[in-house]
């Protein structure tokens, strides 16, 4: 079936040869009429689009098995140059029916619903961020001085801005971005909250946010995102999942040239992990060290990238044990926030919760600086780190190691 938003063309493939069936409605209804036409023993081959899930889930009980398959590994197997409906189906059940389909992880029910749910947290943020930036710019648009508050949309700084002189109809837009943050905040408030109540008891989320940088919203991101960590290998599977592998060309005896990463697979995730990784190389500990290391020979941009890189291997290996370096003060304050933030009822009273320890200086100095040992010892490792001798028939010298 070559799937669009309305209809489905549908070719089958019977005895070696293909057979136009002509075109279904894309409702619930038609597909389970069409569903009822079908032998149980039949496959269904669609395409991944936004649609494509829902058709699978109705499709499923009538037939063996719904095949969803990656289109760009389709483009990339089987172009034309004449492309219709009807050829693109063909394309699909031939493809199938020679064994050469690249097929894609269709997740369940359950990591469908938390996709949805980082999904549109995800969006809500970047509204507020994007309102955010068209009152930064009626502010430097009319020559008005930096907000001396940390915040300009926290109290002082809302108070602050009510006190510039401003036209008119510029006022009146800024006040209406301002309404339009307050009601975003109750939306993002409702989101964090289901996200947290299906997060506090799953372990996946919980050892990832032992991790330097990864928060509750990060770590249930990473987890909607690749459903059970254990369906990859190795950890450059999962690298290559986010996209965050570098482009690799290479012909013939000639040397490998390595490009930009190759952004192939979830944005969101991959966006989530860039922004644990800014968070991380700010604090004391190996991946502070990996970061001003690869920041002094490519630049900032291109270290943040790969700390999360390093940040996606480190969530391979977090399967079965925490993260080495976690802070125990700072990992039970994260926990004692996220219990807060899925309705937990406050302690109150003298006895004291694990996430108190955060609030001692002294323990969080004497983590900080177990950390910053953790990341002297990363920066002798690779002062020792030496060139090594080519292979014997390589063509082009190995200049040295990388981590």
């Amino acid at each position: 079936m070559d799937v669009h938003r309305t209809f489905g063309e549908v070719v089958f493939w019977e005895d070696g040869r293909l057979r136009h069936a002509g075109r279904i409605d894309m409702t619930r209804t038609a597909l389970e009429g069409f569903g009822k036409t079908l032998l149980a023993s039949d496959e269904v081959v669609v395409e991944a689009t936004a649609n494509s899930m829902a058709a699978s889930r109705v499709l499923a009980p009538f037939v063996a098995r719904v095949i969803i398959a990656n289109p760009l590994q389709v483009k990339a197997i089987a172009q034309a140059h004449v492309k219709t409906d009807k050829i693109d189906a063909g394309t699909l059940a031939s493809l199938q029916a020679a064994g050469y389909l690249p097929q894609i992880w269709t997740p369940d029910a359950e990591t469908e619903r938390k996709r949805r749910l980082v999904a549109r947290r995800y969006q809500v943020v970047r509204h507020r961020t994007r309102l955010k930036n068209e009152v930064h710019s009626i502010l430097h648009a009319h020559l008005l001085p930096k907000c001396p508050h940390a915040d300009l949309f926290n109290a002082r700084g809302r108070a602050w801005l009510a006190a510039q002189q401003l036209p008119d109809d510029e006022r009146a837009a800024i006040d209406r971005h301002v309404r339009e943050l307050d009601r975003l905040a109750e939306d993002l408030a409702l989101l964090d909250r289901e996200i947290a109540q299906d997060a506090i008891d799953d372990s996946a989320v919980n050892r990832l946010m032992t991790i330097t940088g990864v928060n509750l919203a990060v770590a249930a991101g990473i987890v909607a995102a690749i459903g059970d960590i254990s369906r990859f290998n190795s950890p450059q599977k999962l690298v290559s999942y986010f996209g965050l592998n570098p482009r690799v060309r290479q012909s013939g005896l000639g040397a490998a040239h390595h490009g930009r990463i190759s952004k192939i697979g979830r944005s969101h995730a991959r966006a989530m992990l860039v922004e644990a990784a800014w968070a991380a190389a700010k604090a004391p500990g190996p991946l502070h060290a990996f970061f001003v290391r690869i920041r002094a020979r490519r630049g900032h941009q291109i270290a943040a990238v790969a700390v999360a890189r390093k940040l996606t291997v480190l969530c391979w290996h977090t399967k079965g044990e925490d993260y080495l370096w976690a802070g125990p003060s700072l990992v039970a304050n994260k926990t004692r926030a996220m219990q807060l933030q899925a309705g937990h009822p406050q302690q109150k009273g003298s006895r004291r919760g694990p996430a108190y320890a955060y609030n001692i200086k002294a323990l969080r100095d004497r983590e900080m600086l177990i950390a910053a040992r953790a990341e002297q010892s990363y920066e002798r490792l690779v002062t020792q780190w030496k060139p090594r001798r080519p292979k014997t028939g390589a063509r082009a010298p190995q200049l040295g190691r990388t981590k």
